[in-house]
């Protein structure tokens, strides 16, 4: 068995059936209450033929209506909340990237409930009192910060609030005060990680950190390893977004196959995203989510329009919670090429398995005489910039494009450039420039 800290086992180890159960009573309670309080959802119930006493357990789960991200902007800000605004203790949100923003409004118990989660996170991780966690998500309506404080702080671990940015700063920080918990994107570790081995800082030695906790964009097995070489840590999944919780949705264990999900907080199904039908254990289709025990703005049978499958296979850690996959792409972010769809993740689990080239890269979408056409900028490691032949490099621009038609299934043009030439992100990196949409 893996030796996970395991937070709260008498839930997380929680035999199936019963937790089953207790799902079961959660969720007739929160129909009723949206019933009670939400005309959105009450209207919609009405309108399916649907009262909350056809609830009986969570094989009704399927009857009831789903909810869009569309529906938190229509009814943007209160008109989800199915607890007074008197009750709403906190306002959380993200400010997305065209029209108004999306916000949750949590209860008190609600913020009870995600801090824990988030504890059960960091514990998976190996967190306990005697740690320094270093939070790098940004901190404000993005749940990325204050989810990771909240719960390193119910732990009892030092906590150090950088925020993002400022990396020089957030180094020496790690170095001086000796951080051994980094929470931050994917993206962004493997930048710290590349700007320590530059400074001539050893992991180990000069860097005392043991693990982090990665989450905000998807990332692949390629990357979490290029994290694991750079920082010398132990790296682990995490998965949230406002409209649920925030961070802690979802965590991976020590044993790293799927992120286990707070089942007593939150239902997991997958969905043909074209029908609604839905899809049994290990077969891949859109996420949905039911919040259970919310009770500031609770979210029935939410769309995340990500893509991954769900497992319910014992894991060696000990915990009996369904465990979801990596997302491996996005109903909402899939690029239609040529007919082919392409998600950016199968781009990075070719350009992460090549030597000579950084996991920094940006696809670049177009249409020229009516044909749609891909170019994907990679950046070149400074040792390649510098040292290599041009024949060399060239050779490596055609594997990678070589690659890219095995995989995806279409050609693409390959840029090389040079290290560094492509933007940073302190939050979720932007991948994709679709031109043909301008």
């Amino acid at each position: 068995m893996i030796q996970d800290r395991i937070y709260n086992p008498q839930m997380e180890c929680m035999d199936p059936e019963v937790r089953r159960k207790l799902q079961g009573e959660r969720l007739r309670a929160t129909v009723a209450l949206e019933y009670a309080n939400v005309p959105l959802y009450r209207e919609r119930m009405d309108k399916a033929g649907i009262k909350p006493e056809d609830i009986h357990s969570m094989d009704d789960l399927k009857y009831l209506p789903f909810t869009e991200k569309t529906d938190l902007r229509d009814e943007f800000p209160f008109g989800l909340l199915a607890s007074p605004k008197s009750e709403i203790v906190r306002i959380q949100g993200s400010s997305g990237t065209t029209g108004k923003p999306i916000v949750s409004g949590y209860t008190q118990n609600d913020v009870e409930v995600w801090t824990e989660m988030v504890a059960r996170a960091l514990s998976a991780a190996g967190c306990t009192r005697e740690d320094i966690v270093q939070v790098c998500y940004g901190y404000g309506l993005f749940t990325g910060g204050l989810g990771l404080h909240q719960g390193a702080s119910q732990i009892g671990a030092m906590t150090i609030p950088m925020s993002s940015g400022n990396t020089q700063r957030q180094i020496m920080m790690m170095r001086d005060l000796g951080s051994t918990i980094l929470c931050c994107t994917p993206s962004y570790a493997t930048y710290l990680g590349e700007t320590i081995r530059e400074m001539g800082l050893v992991p180990g030695k000069d860097i005392k950190l043991k693990a982090g906790i990665f989450g905000a964009e998807p990332w692949s097995d390629e990357m979490r390893a290029r994290i694991e070489e750079l920082l010398g840590i132990d790296a682990m999944d995490i998965y949230g977004l406002t409209e649920i919780a925030g961070p802690g949705v979802a965590f991976e264990c020590k044993a790293k196959h799927g992120m286990h999900i707070n089942e007593d907080h939150v239902v997991a199904e997958i969905i043909n995203p074209a029908t609604g039908e839905q899809l049994p254990y290990g077969t891949a289709g859109e996420l949905v989510f039911t919040t259970i025990s919310k009770t500031g703005q609770p979210m029935l049978r939410y769309r995340t329009h990500d893509i991954c499958m769900l497992q319910n296979d014992p894991c060696p850690c000990g915990r009996t919670t369904v465990r979801m996959g990596r997302i491996t792409g996005r109903t909402d972010d899939m690029l239609i090429i040529r007919g082919v769809n392409v998600f950016p993740s199968q781009i990075e689990s070719v350009l992460v398995g090549i030597n000579g080239v950084a996991p920094h890269y940006m696809l670049v979408v177009d249409r020229v005489n009516s044909s749609d056409t891909l170019e994907v900028k990679v950046e070149l490691t400074e040792e390649m910039f510098s040292s290599d032949t041009v024949a060399h490099i060239e050779g490596i621009s055609r594997q990678i494009a070589d690659q890219i038609k095995s995989v995806v299934g279409i050609a693409a043009k390959v840029s090389l450039v040079p290290p560094k030439s492509i933007p940073r992100s302190e939050g979720k990196a932007k991948r994709i420039i679709d031109n043909r949409k301008i």
